[in-house]
């Protein structure tokens, strides 16, 4: 730690380094400077997961190009470029990452200080604050090349190769669980159009290829203290081109369904359709006119698209062995795939009423 703090180009003394945050991909770091007389200053410094990100220079590259970009948006119309966006802190050599003495890449923000990041939606506001939030990070970006950004995970939600994984974990069988699981696998397999219907949009110049975040949860949202509301988008670790579609949807798969992701009792899970609308209302309003007519269309099918996605992955993960995500218990995998694939089906039920509830949204 003392390697890496003298490389940065950071000011004062270093009274205190404690871990931050709730994260569980890379090792987030609070620390606080004294400045003489000036007072207190604090900083994030991380360590990014090397396992997962293994291009971590065009990861912090891309942060750098988006930051930076909406750093000089938001100076232009009088925001505040501080509290606003994520500022990097470069090194004592002028880089905006430190490769340490054993291989690890770090880097260091600004930290954003009278705000909070929270782990679950407590209200509707949180919800709606979160999607003005994210709908306004379009907006500040719609003049930004997604082309120039790096595909850091390549495929990463590209649906239509989850679907090949899935059928290739399927052939092989690894761990003899396919025959358990055949509803659900007959379920994918009946929905192999969903999967292609998106790529096939943007690949027919129907919706455009844009910066999009990827993760799109709420603690991901940096809410004011003070005023309540959504100021900032941060971890942009999966900031690539993709679809604004995506992006909504994987709120709304995350945040309006009304059980929890492993939930055992199927009928505790639905799509709530406030909840839906509330994020939609905040996600148009924050991209105020950024997307096309064609993206607002299609936005209920981001949303079962994205669901669709997610329940491959986990059914891919349980015929595979639980090799990717972390399980507690025996099964989760499995109840977090039976999850999404009766949420889906509730947003097919609901499809007409949520694409209703977007058109009466634009007016």
């Amino acid at each position: 730690m003392g390697e890496v703090l003298s490389s940065f180009d950071f000011i004062g003394e270093v009274t205190a380094v404690r871990p931050y945050g709730s994260g569980h991909i890379n090792d987030t770091f609070l620390v606080t400077f004294e400045i003489g007389k000036m007072g207190r200053l604090q900083v994030i410094l991380q360590r990014l997961n090397s396992d997962i990100f293994l291009k971590p220079v065009e990861v912090i590259k891309n942060i750098e190009g988006v930051t930076s970009y909406m750093n000089k948006i938001i100076r232009e119309r009088g925001g505040d470029p501080f509290r606003e966006t994520l500022n990097l802190i470069p090194t004592k050599e002028g880089e905006v990452y430190y490769v340490d003495s054993l291989g690890y890449y770090w880097r260091a923000y600004i930290f954003i200080t009278d705000a909070t990041s929270f782990d679950a939606v407590e209200s509707e506001e949180d919800f709606y604050q979160s999607g003005y939030a994210f709908g306004r990070f379009q907006n500040v970006l719609a003049g930004y090349s997604a082309e120039t950004l790096a595909e850091t995970i390549v495929g990463f939600h590209d649906t239509e190769l989850r679907l090949q994984h899935f059928k290739d974990a399927l052939a092989a069988d690894i761990k003899n669980r396919a025959q358990e699981v055949s509803t659900e696998c007959e379920f994918i397999l009946s929905r192999e159009a969903l999967a292609k219907e998106l790529k096939g949009y943007q690949t027919q110049g129907e919706i455009p290829l844009r910066v999009t975040h990827n993760d799109t949860k709420l603690n991901n949202i940096m809410i004011d203290n003070r005023t309540g509301k959504g100021i900032c988008v941060i971890d942009l670790d999966t900031v690539m081109p993709g679809l604004a579609v995506n992006d909504f949807g994987d709120s709304i798969r995350f945040g309006a369904n009304t059980g929890a992701e492993d939930e055992r009792d199927l009928s505790k899970v639905s799509c709530d359709l406030e909840l839906f609308k509330v994020y939609a209302k905040g996600y148009l309003e924050g991209a105020n006119g950024g997307l096309t007519a064609r993206e607002c269309e299609l936005l209920p099918l981001g949303a079962r698209t994205m669901t669709f996605e997610c329940g491959m992955r986990f059914l891919t993960d349980y015929l595979n062995g639980d090799t990717y995500f972390k399980t507690q218990r025996s099964g989760q995998n499995l109840d977090r795939a039976r999850t999404q694939f009766k949420l889906l089906q509730d947003m097919e039920d609901k499809s007409s009423e949520m694409e209703k509830i977007i058109s009466e949204l634009k007016g």
